[in-house]
């Protein structure tokens, strides 16, 4: 029994001490002896060794290696270390690889072009691309439905957002009507009761209905006649004042210019004397319209 209860306290199971003793991680005796660990030593004289065996001496163009350190800025026209530069701070420690690329390039561009390097890419240079077209027309069928998706979204909210504010609108015109028509109505029960003798606010519906009707006739005035009523001027003419046309004026009844004496005293052909064609019933004729309007203006 205390075996029993021994093996069951023990920390370590049946199945660990079997993978330890596969490994050969058990030695005699009860207690497992650890192995130290190798102690790190910097080899500098095996590390040159090392370098110089796979260096090779070859020339400038074949390595292309261009060992500098960042382009001035041209903000402070100094060249920044790398002691100055935070490398928790993103953008600084981009900013310098980029400086120290253009620094690279501005090196390496006039050394190629006196070696005779071409450093820019032919007119007829073809290189296979990384992606086939199928795979680059999905991605494009997708980046567009991605971008009609976000154009019907916005539509979507500006929609919402109209439909609010024309609903607050109506809700303010309708709430200030009401509010109108309730003082309109507190004023005549008011002047009902005799507690007020001032009518005010019948000239203020009448100023109201005028203003609207002055708004609407501008309205329609800025906006001109539809096709149809072009299409009838153009074909018919403008038109005119009709009712009153053939009346009288101060101009009118001066001009003698148009007066013929025979035609007036009906002596002309056909309508002379008693025997004429004018004859007894020409004189018992009532006058005209015009004629009578003119006897008028010669008595006063």
């Amino acid at each position: 029994s205390d075996s029993g209860s021994d093996s069951e306290d023990s920390s370590l199971s049946d199945s660990e001490l079997q993978e330890a003793f596969a490994k050969g991680a058990l030695k005699p005796g009860l207690n497992v002896v650890l192995e130290e660990r190798p102690k790190r030593r910097n080899d500098t004289d095996g590390l040159k060794q090392c370098l110089a065996e796979f260096r090779q001496q070859l020339a400038w163009v074949e390595r292309l290696d261009v060992t500098l350190g960042p382009v001035a800025d041209p903000v402070s026209q100094s060249a920044s270390t790398s002691d100055a530069v935070d490398p928790e701070n993103d953008f600084q420690r981009e900013m310098s690889f980029y400086r120290q690329a253009q620094a690279a390039v501005l090196e390496a561009l006039p050394r190629l072009r006196k070696l005779q390097v071409p450093t820019r890419r032919p007119d007829d240079y073809f290189a296979e691309m990384a992606k086939s077209d199928q795979q680059m027309q999905k991605i494009r069928q997708k980046l567009k439905s991605k971008q009609e998706a976000m154009e019907r979204s916005e539509k979507a909210k500006q929609l919402r957002a109209m439909r609010k504010y024309g609903k607050k609108v109506q809700v303010e015109v309708l709430q200030r009507r009401q509010k109108e028509k309730k003082n309109m109505l507190n004023a005549v029960k008011k002047y009902q009761k005799g507690l007020s003798d001032k009518l005010d606010f019948l000239d203020e519906e009448q100023t109201s209905s005028q203003g609207n009707k002055k708004g609407n006739a501008s309205q329609r005035t800025k906006k001109g006649p539809n096709a149809k009523r072009r299409y009838k001027n153009q074909k018919f003419g403008f038109g005119g004042k009709k009712k009153g046309s053939k009346w009288n004026t101060k101009e009118s009844f001066n001009d003698v210019s148009s007066f013929q004496s025979k035609v007036a005293h009906n002596k002309g052909p056909g309508k002379g004397g008693r025997g004429g064609k004018g004859g007894k019933k020409a004189l018992n004729k009532r006058p005209g319209k015009r004629a009578r309007q003119k006897m008028k203006n010669r008595a006063r």
